[in-house]
């Protein structure tokens, strides 16, 4: 018999929102045979829409990706080109741009964590039902979502297509006065990313313990964002521009997504994966604080995921804040960089784990090809693995409840697919 569940009536608008995900699970007696989760992303497309552009188009393209993270594609394209055209952004250009990833990973993670992933903890159906029962974490929630606004709208420009990062730094460089601002929006950051991580930490965590690779950025001064050497659990570390040695794309017979393998093995990157590689490398007071919330050096559950996003935004605040203090302004607001042929690579973390860039240029800068390998290609064969196991240790139950456990599962990876309060198509199908 096969069910198919929450499909939404027509004209329905579902609290949570992005793009929706088809799921299918088999269950033969008490063994589950088959999940199947197809998710959409629309990375392949970009790749052949940006051949044949001009190096300068590609941070703005890659941008309208994901509506989550556009920073993180914005700076992922710009360093690719960068690599492809020799040119280096260091200095207090570099750490313009650290910034601005701190202010996405901000407003992300905050998001997830109050508004997508909480209410699953506090068995509430959406962000309406905190609202109306807990309105100050709401509140807090928004707060910190606004601190992160502040610094993406500052350096990036307005929403909802911020245009003043470019391809060698920046149209128009921040004042000091701006800043001076920002320092005062992160001061309230920062209590409320400490009552965040206390707050998560209380949480009553599902038992799941993963065993997968993990692979992540890891950086030589500190907590890796935007920029570093590729480091495997397994293997140790690889330059990113052997990324597609290790990483191989392919196609599932009956799927419509990618997945990735990391040396023909699934592998898992994102929040797990840079806490579990990097906690090590972050300050002794974001350490401390986790520690506080039971968060070890460590995590191999899912569903504590919250725990490093929350740590995750305590330290960015932190890192911001130590960015603007040391701010000196540069002598120009871009680089030049000046087209040749070639080929580059360009890595960065976004909010839901590892981002990948490459491209081939021609002489005059133009597009000869790309690639685009975003994180939930890379995640997909683990977060598969790892609904099987949830579906597996209860396939007793009814439907609807199965699908809820595994909606809530997902909802411990990505933001990007997570964004709905039923965002899944899902057959069950009993034999």
């Amino acid at each position: 018999m096969i069910r198919r569940l929450h499909r939404p009536p027509a004209g329905a608008r579902p609290v949570r929102t992005e793009a929706r995900s088809t799921l299918h699970i088999a269950v033969r007696g008490s063994r589950v045979d088959d999940v199947r989760l197809e998710l959409p992303e629309p990375a392949d497309d970009f790749e052949a829409l940006l051949r044949g552009r001009a190096h300068t188009e590609p941070p703005d393209l890659t941008a309208r990706i994901r509506g989550s993270c556009p920073v993180a594609q914005r700076m992922t394209a710009c360093r690719a080109v960068e690599d492809a055209c020799g040119a280096v952004v260091d200095g207090p250009l570099a750490d313009l741009r650290r910034l601005l990833h701190c202010g996405e990973w901000i407003r992300s993670h905050a998001l997830h964590v109050h508004l997508l992933h909480a209410p699953d903890f506090l068995h509430l159906p959406d962000a309406l039902a905190l609202a109306r029962t807990r309105p100050d974490l709401l509140q807090r929630g928004l707060r910190l979502r606004n601190a992160g606004n502040e610094i993406v709208e500052l350096l990036a420009g307005p929403a909802p297509h911020p245009a003043n990062v470019r391809v060698g730094g920046f149209r128009r460089l921040p004042d000091r006065a701006e800043l001076d601002r920002l320092r005062a929006v992160l001061r309230q950051a920062r209590g409320d990313a400490e009552s965040t991580l206390a707050w998560v930490g209380g949480f009553e965590f599902p038992d799941l313990a993963i065993g997968h690779e993990l692979l992540a950025l890891r950086g030589s001064g500190g907590y890796a964002i935007d920029s570093g050497v590729l480091w495997s659990s397994r293997i140790g570390a690889f330059t990113v521009a052997d990324f597609e040695q290790h990483v191989h794309r392919r196609r599932v017979p009956g799927s419509a997504s990618l997945y990735a393998e990391l040396d023909g093995r699934r592998y898992l990157t994102g929040p797990l994966a840079r806490w579990s590689l990097n906690s090590a490398l972050l300050p002794a007071e974001v350490r401390a604080a986790a520690d506080a919330a039971g968060l070890g050096p460590t995590c191999d559950n899912p569903f504590r995921g919250i725990l490093v996003r929350a740590a995750e935004v305590l330290w960015a605040v932190v890192e911001a804040r130590h960015l603007i203090e040391r701010y000196v302004p540069p002598r120009v607001p871009a680089v030049p960089v000046e087209p040749r042929a070639g080929v580059g690579h360009g890595a960065t973390e976004a909010p839901p784990g590892l981002l990948y860039h490459r491209y081939e240029l021609a002489a005059d800068g133009t597009v000869l090809g790309a690639t685009v390998v975003p994180p939930t290609t890379q995640n997909l064969a683990a977060v598969e693995s790892d609904l099987r196991d949830v579906v597996q240790a209860r396939p007793d139950l009814d439907d609807a409840e199965l699908t809820r456990r595994c909606e809530r599962a997902v909802r411990s990876y990505d933001p990007g697919i997570a964004c709905a309060a039923h965002f899944l198509d899902v057959t069950v199908e009993r034999s």
